[in-house]
Parts: structure tokens; C-alpha cells; sequence
């Protein structure tokens, strides 16, 4: 399998730092963002990566990561050329980087504690289709929150940042996805807020009952906001996440 790690966008909940820096190269603990998505995707064998960024970004991920072989990884990049596109039209950018095998996207602000390994695995031996990863939140109505019908373990739907949650749940920014994603993401509309939303392609795929999930156990932080990245950096440097493989 590859990665893809999103390290677009226009980073607003981080102003004023993001008026300089690219979000995912600002640090948490000793280390810029971006290097704790890489090292979970490499902790669990996938050390061929894609990060997706912005066209005036591209150049100071170069210069801090090159080619990734400080990190034993192969980077390669792409730039995100409709910065507010949304989600799903950041990773049209990665259709001709992958092939027809499987991949994992983690969204680059995403930190995390669990190893991502047996969720990778899981996914290996499914026939078709994508997984998601969930995890419990106390705020679901900042996410796309799914419906969750628990005996057979489905998810029935997932609706986008809802006013009244039908689960205590979010969908994290790590999916896993077959090739068929990009045809999916053609397939999509805009949506009020002009994006391509990934909430709109996994619910594609549910129509289509080929949407599985797991369940985050350990901490996980969106660390798009001044107060959710101080708490990143307080839990990494409290509970180093993958440092041995640097």
C-alpha cells in the first residue's frame, strides 16, 4: 500500500502563524507536523508517500524533508492547486500517483496515538471498498458524525457537522480507499459550501455497502486550532508517538 498525507489548505483557525507557514510545519513537541502522520504511515509498512500541498508551500517541505530519506521513507509531492476545494478534490491530486492498489490518506493535522498497523492489515485482507477510523468525541457536532448501526456493525450514513449527532462518534481524517475513490470523487457535487466533501464519497460508498469501520482506542487531536494544537504538543511530549523511528 501507499500513503497520501493532505497538507493543503489555507489553515484560518491557525492565523496569524499560517499567513507564513504551512500549518503542518509548525511544531508539535521537537518536531513540524508532518512528520507524525509519516512516521505512523511508516510504523506500519508503508514507507511509499504522497503529500499533497500548496503551490507556494511545496519548496519549504522540500527543504525540511527532501525526499524523506532522513526518515528511511520515499516522499514524493503534489500540489493542491484549488486550496479550498475541499478534501476529496486535495486527493484527486494522488489518482495518477496510485495504481489500482489500496492506499490510506491521513489528513496532516491529524495526531494520534494508535499504531496504525492492525487497522492496515484489517484492510489489506478486505475484498473491496474503503474503512474509515472512528473515534468517541465529546464535540461530534464539529465532524461528519456517522450513524451507527452497532449489532451488524454498519454505518448506515454520515452527516456532516449535524446539529443533533446520532452518535457520540466522528470520522477521523484517516481513510483507507480502493481505486474506485476516484471515480466516486468525479461522481460528486459541490456542496453549499463549494467543496467536494469526502463526507459525500463515503456515503457513496455505503450506498454501495462497501463502507467498514474501526474505532480508535488511544488519544486523537484535529490540530487545526491554537487551542487543540497545544493539547497535540502537550500529549506528544508527554507520550512520544514514533520517535524510535527516526
Amino acid at each position: 500500500m501507499k500513503g497520501v498525507i493532505l497538507a493543503g489548505g489555507s489553515g484560518t483557525r491557525l492565523k496569524p502563524f499560517t499567513q507564513v507557514i504551512n500549518k503542518h510545519l509548525l511544531p508539535v513537541g521537537k518536531y513540524p507536523m508532518i512528520y507524525w502522520p509519516i512516521l505512523k504511515l511508516k510504523e506500519a509498512g508503508i514507507d511509499e508517500i504522497l503529500i499533497i500541498t500548496n503551490p507556494k508551500d511545496v519548496p519549504s517541505f522540500i527543504e525540511i524533508l527532501g525526499s524523506g530519506e532522513n526518515l528511511n521513507v520515499e516522499l514524493q509531492y503534489q500540489i493542491q492547486p484549488n486550496v479550498g476545494g475541499g478534501i476529496a478534490d486535495a486527493l484527486l491530486g494522488a489518482r495518477h500517483y496510485i495504481n489500482k492498489e489500496k492506499f490510506i490518506v491521513i489528513l496532516g493535522d491529524n495526531i494520534f496515538e494508535d499504531s496504525l498497523t492492525p487497522f492496515v492489515q484489517t484492510f489489506k485482507e478486505q475484498k473491496k471498498g474503503a474503512r474509515v477510523l472512528l473515534k468517541e468525541v465529546m464535540d461530534p457536532i464539529r465532524y461528519g458524525v456517522p450513524n451507527i448501526e452497532p449489532i451488524k456493525k454498519l454505518i448506515l450514513s454520515i452527516i456532516e457537522k449535524p446539529i443533533n449527532p446520532p452518535s457520540s462518534y466522528c470520522v477521523t481524517g484517516i481513510y483507507m480507499y480502493d481505486h474506485e475513490v476516484f471515480q466516486y470523487i468525479d461522481a460528486a457535487q459541490p456542496s453549499n459550501r463549494n467543496e467536494l466533501e469526502i463526507t459525500d464519497v463515503n456515503n457513496m460508498y455505503i450506498k454501495n455497502n462497501q463502507l467498514e469501520y474501526d474505532i480508535l482506542k488511544g488519544w486523537w487531536i484535529d490540530a487545526g486550532t491554537h487551542e487543540s494544537l497545544f493539547k497535540a504538543i502537550q500529549y506528544v511530549n508527554n507520550n512520544p508517538i514514533g520517535e524510535n523511528n527516526i
